[in-house]
């Protein structure tokens, strides 16, 4: 799996999900538990990961979303 974005922002993590999900691209969000350890601030950001073979489509459609400005570098 590799990153797709790296946020704090939970409605940019759950609009991620949603997006791949209906496109049905299997995603997983890393660090979701962190928040324990960071005592719910949100300093620590949570990773949203794609499967490799499927990294391309899945940046295509944030592009397409409008929020391009969250992804990772490739």
């Amino acid at each position: 799996m590799i990153e797709l974005i790296r946020t704090n922002d939970a409605v940019v993590i759950s609009f991620v999900e949603a997006l791949m999900r209906d496109a049905g691209i299997g995603c997983f969000v890393a660090d979701q538990n962190m928040s324990v350890l960071d005592g719910s601030v949100g300093i620590l950001p949570r990773r949203v990961m794609v499967e490799a073979e499927k990294a391309d489509a899945a940046r295509r459609i944030l592009r397409d979303a409008g929020i391009a400005n969250e992804l990772r570098p490739s």
